[in-house]
Parts: structure tokens; C-alpha cells; sequence
């Protein structure tokens, strides 16, 4: 089981810096970041970050191929791969679907799996030929070339699904792999395990060789309430974002985070953090002392085929640049980048 920083790039730019080094130092597979306006630019971030570290594997989770056009994704792929001497990955997706409203894009009219199975196809053509003449149903070039080119032999292309199970499928059969976000049970596991697998067999590829990640929100720290509690701050806006048939492969009724998301959507966070109680936020979140989470993973997710755990760490700082509240207690990115290595990893070497 490899272990990622998922990182929101919203800290002070030394700061993730920093993160990210120590990551590198710890032995983490990859650190990945979310390719949305929201957010500091994450090419840019990385490719500071490239010079500063030796080991660490650098690259979007997710870039959205309805806002940034495949042949730059796989230019800004390629540079980041040059510059970190080939560490670079990318992870593909229709995108955010709030932030796809705030474009005024609405994202059922954009057919998301059949673009995003396109993009695909592009991008893996230009990383791997450095030219493209293609005419189809999204994306059309005439002798396209690049001198952006990656150094590995096969830069990595995923694709981040939630929903299933076609999207799931299409991973398997077409990409080097599937990150799946928000899902922490068994049966969710077990459901996106089952059809990537489909889609790899029949492309006849070994399911087990591919990234099958794991994409959560993880808090951890010695004061176990403090970190369920960061999680229940952030539940509710990521929870947003999962459809109705992942919330219940996840044990929670659609109709108990109506009251939240509706809150979140009007602009209050404080009603949607009061709304979220610690039951959904634990159903939704691997948080805890670090043996909680390490047990939580044990029992949920790894015995489902799942071989990459993306924690996206939340931590005081956070907490606060999203919802306002300040929760002293909890330990800050860099202790549980070391709760992590010393405490749980182990368990999966």
C-alpha cells in the first residue's frame, strides 16, 4: 500500500514548500493537488517543488478536462516531468461540479465520461508521439506538436471517478489507473474495485497492476476529538460534491446532508458544520488518533484490492481559511505527515 499528501494549495507558498519536502523526506509515494481556480496554482507550486525534493512522485488529482484543454494538461505534464527527471502523473477528470456552476457550465450537458475518455486519449498521444491530428466529438487539432516532452518511458495517466460504474470501467480499460474520492466503507471499495477490474479485464490487463487509490479526508493527531473534529468542518463541502448513489454506498440517506449542502450553497459554513453531526462526519472522514485511522483503513479499504491511500490532510489552518473556526488542538500538516510514517504506514509495508 503506497501512502500520498493530497494537498489544498492554500497555504503560504514556503509553507507547502515545506510540506511537500518533508513528504519527500518521509517516503511518501506522491503528492497531488486539485487543478481548480479555488485554489493556488498547483503547476507552478510543483514545479518549485520539483527542485527541492528527489523522490517524491508530483502531478494534479485532479485536472478537469472541461476547463483546461487536454493538449495543455499534457504540455504542463510533460515540463513537470522534465523538471522533477520524470515524477510527474496526472489524473483526469470532467471536473468540480460546483466550480463547473461558477463557469456557468452545467455539467450534465457536457456528455462528462465520453469527454473525459477523449481527453484521454489526446493527452496520452501528445505525452507519447509529441504530435496529434485528431478530429472528434470534443476536441479537433491538425498537426499539433509539442517540445514538451516527458522523461519517463510512460508518464502515468489516471482518472479520478466517483459515481460508477462506467466511469469506473473506462479507468481500468483505459488508464493506468482510478483515484476514487470520498468513499470510505467496504462496500464502496468494493463496488469501484469490481468494475475497475471489469474494465481492465477486458482490456486484458492485469487489474492489480494498476494505481487503485483511495482519495480521502484524513485528520489525525494524539487528541482524537480535535481531529474528528477538523473532519466535520470539511465533511460537508466535500460531501457536496458526492452523488447520491456514492452517499449510499457510503451508509448515509442522500436526504440526512440535504440541511448541509443547502447551507453551504447559500454561503453558511457555520449552519453547515452545525449541521453535519459527528455521526456523518465519522462515516465520511478517516480521523482519529493515528491507530483509529490505521485501523479504520485496515477494516474498510485495504482488503478491497485498494494499493494507494491519498490523504488529503486537513489541519488547523485549513479549518480556519475555509470555515472561520480556529481549533487549536489540532495537529498541523507536518505532525501528521510524521503521525502517518511513524504510525500507520507500517501497518501496509
Amino acid at each position: 500500500m503506497k501512502f500520498s499528501y493530497a494537498m489544498l494549495p492554500d497555504y503560504p507558498l514556503q509553507e507547502s514548500l515545506a510540506s511537500i519536502r518533508l513528504a519527500d523526506e518521509l517516503g511518501f509515494h506522491a503528492c497531488y493537488a486539485a487543478d481548480e481556480t479555488w485554489h493556488k496554482d498547483l503547476w507552478l507550486l510543483f514545479a518549485a517543488a520539483a527542485g527541492q525534493t528527489s523522490r517524491i512522485r508530483l502531478g494534479p488529482s485532479v485536472s478537469p478536462v472541461t476547463l483546461r484543454e487536454p493538449t495543455l494538461i499534457a504540455q504542463a505534464l510533460a515540463t513537470l516531468d522534465e523538471l522533477s527527471g520524470g515524477r510527474a502523473e496526472g489524473v483526469l477528470s470532467s471536473g468540480n461540479f460546483g466550480l463547473l456552476a461558477q463557469y456557468g457550465i452545467d455539467w450534465a450537458r457536457t456528455r462528462p465520461l465520453s469527454r473525459v475518455k477523449e481527453a484521454l486519449h489526446v493527452v496520452r498521444t501528445l505525452l507519447d508521439e509529441g504530435a496529434i491530428s485528431h478530429d472528434g466529438e470534443f476536441f479537433s487539432y491538425q498537426g499539433l506538436f509539442t517540445f514538451a516532452r516527458p522523461v519517463q518511458e510512460r508518464l502515468p495517466l489516471k482518472l479520478g471517478a466517483m459515481r460508477g460504474p462506467k466511469s469506473f470501467e473506462a479507468a481500468g480499460e483505459l488508464s493506468d489507473g482510478c483515484h476514487h474520492a470520498l468513499s470510505y466503507t467496504r462496500e464502496a471499495y468494493d463496488y469501484a474495485v469490481r468494475h475497475i477490474r471489469a474494465g481492465a479485464e477486458r482490456a486484458g490487463k492485469d487489474w492489480r497492476s494498476l494505481d487503485i487509490g483511495a482519495w480521502v479526508v484524513f485528520a489525525t493527531g494524539p487528541d482524537s476529538a480535535a481531529a474528528k473534529d477538523a473532519a466535520r468542518s470539511m465533511v460537508g463541502i466535500y460531501a457536496s460534491s458526492m452523488p447520491e448513489e456514492q452517499l449510499r454506498r457510503n451508509g448515509v440517506d442522500p436526504g440526512e446532508l440535504t440541511p448541509v449542502i443547502d447551507a453551504i450553497a447559500a454561503g453558511d459554513l457555520a449552519r453547515g458544520i452545525e449541521l453535519t453531526t459527528p455521526e456523518i462526519a465519522e462515516r465520511l472522514s478517516i480521523a482519529g488518533t493515528p491507530e483509529e485511522c490505521r485501523d479504520k483503513i485496515q477494516r474498510e479499504i485495504a482488503p478491497t484490492g485498494v494499493n494507494h491511500m491519498i490523504c488529503a490532510l486537513t489541519d488547523r489552518t485549513l479549518v480556519k481559511a475555509f470555515t472561520g473556526r480556529d481549533l487549536a488542538e489540532v495537529a498541523d500538516v507536518n505532525t501528521q505527515l510524521r503521525l502517518i510514517h511513524d504510525t500507520v504506514m507500517p501497518a501496509f509495508s
